[in-house]
């Protein structure tokens, strides 16, 4: 492993010169370095330029930078720094908020880091995958209950902007049974950054934390790249033999800024402008956690939907590749409930293989009545439905109250898998005994 690193660590003599400039790729004239390559640039002023090497085009090779391109002229030097990116991880990343490229941001001294990884790691083998037999709390009882989540699971939490989707985040941060949470913010507003970490995610959730900051002003590949260094981190603790929940808000905006990248590099544009290497880097991610031999990975995806539309491109990709998805609803959020989860549009692929009869049990007959209380919505709004046309829309009138008190949950308000599964068989309980208090009366 260390011979491993030695060699892509210590370049070779290898230079260049600049080109020319295309919107923000720079061509570098006579330099073969190998895709994924970190380089610097010489500029007239200033310090030189990092940039990554993203492909070729005739007999130049094109870079993208991290940074301006102010300074950068036609025959400045370029120069292979490594062929690979790696990273320095450690457990002294705890409680520490980290940029893209590794390096604290939150004006405390730099961490000692003994360990190294690769940012770019293949994922583990299928066959070699243990099953996920384990349910994780997230301390949100509405997920936790009726969208049980496994130790090891991955799946995606849906919103259109603005219906609390950074809320939800850092009450699962800070309420979650796992050991460690790494917490990537992509794109994101600079002003959202100190408020997520200050208030949704509080001195409790960040002690086990590493967050690490790609803001929207940033050049794309580094908010492609914290995407890698935050799945990179979650991957250190996860051999360690740690179970962590890796929370990554967002994968659209890493999308995106992928989009800018390939199109930069000359790719394509094909489903709504995105070029094929959005769609072929998005598994290579997302299949990076899970379950190891020793510890797991639990990732939540946020997507955010555009127009609220279920079927845009990078939304309907993402939902194949995970194994659930929670749909989080504006028209909920608009009423005051929160945590604003859409019972009836989510779903978790491995509840009915983790979660006790019982639950599984509860949580159907709960999704009966919202069901049955849906589709009559219009009538009972009106006043028009009549009590005794449908036994299921009496009963889930009859238990709307409790069924809401279970699923809104405050922003302080924490619930255990245990606190969360009695207050499920709870609600069962009440549903069954006004069910059977009625002569002929059925329930499930």
């Amino acid at each position: 492993m260390y011979t491993e690193q030695l060699a892509t660590l210590v370049p070779s003599a290898i230079e260049g010169s600049v080109a020319r400039i295309t919107g923000l790729t720079v061509a570098v004239a006579g330099f073969p370095a190998p895709v994924g390559a970190l380089i610097e640039i010489d500029r007239q002023q200033g310090e030189p330029l990092d940039a990554e090497v993203i492909g070729f085009r005739d007999d130049l090779t094109l870079a993208y930078p991290f940074g301006e391109l102010q300074g950068v002229r036609r025959g400045n030097r370029a120069r292979l720094m490594r062929t690979k990116g790696w990273l320095r991880v450690g457990p002294e990343l705890l409680g520490r908020v980290i940029d893209a490229r590794g390096r604290t941001i939150d004006g405390q001294p730099e961490p000692v880091l003994a360990e190294r990884t690769a940012l770019d790691r293949r994922p583990p083998s299928p066959v070699e995958r243990p099953r996920i037999d384990t349910p994780l709390a997230t301390g949100i009882r509405a997920i936790d209950g009726l969208l049980t989540c496994g130790k090891g699971q991955r799946m995606g939490i849906f919103a259109g902007s603005g219906v609390g989707k950074s809320v939800t985040l850092g009450m699962m941060s800070r309420y979650t049974s796992a050991d460690v949470n790494v917490i990537a913010l992509i794109g994101e507003r600079g002003r959202e950054v100190n408020d997520f970490i200050e208030r949704d995610l509080g001195p409790e959730g960040l002690a086990k934390s590493v967050v690490v900051v790609a803001t929207s002003d940033e050049p794309a590949l580094l908010r492609v790249r914290a995407a890698f260094v935050a799945t990179a981190v979650a991957e250190f603790f996860r051999d360690r033999g740690l179970d962590v929940l890796l929370v990554m808000d967002s994968l659209t905006r890493f999308a995106l800024a992928q989009r800018e990248i390939g199109l930069a590099a000359g790719e394509p544009p094909t489903t709504r402008g995105f070029p094929p290497s959005v769609f072929a880097m998005l598994p290579r991610l997302v299949e990076r956690a899970g379950r190891g031999p020793t510890g797991s990975i639990t990732a939540f995806y946020s997507v955010l939907v555009e127009a609220d539309d279920p079927q845009e491109p990078i939304g309907d990709a993402v939902r194949g590749l995970l194994d659930g998805h929670t749909w989080l609803s504006r028209k909920l959020a608009s009423r005051g409930h929160y945590p604003a989860i859409d019972i009836l549009g989510s779903l978790s692929r491995l509840m009915y293989d983790i979660a006790p009869a019982e639950q599984r049990e509860a949580a159907t007959l709960v999704r009966e009545l919202l069901g049955a209380h849906r589709d009559h919505e219009d009538l009972i709004s009106i006043g028009a439905y009549r009590r005794g046309s449908n036994r299921a829309v009496d009963l889930a009138l009859e238990t709307w109250e409790p069924m809401q008190q279970f699923l809104r949950q405050a922003v302080d308000e924490r619930s255990t898998l245990e606190q969360t599964h009695e207050a499920l068989l709870q609600l069962r309980r009440r549903a069954v005994e006004r069910a059977t208090s009625k002569p002929g009366a059925t329930t499930t």
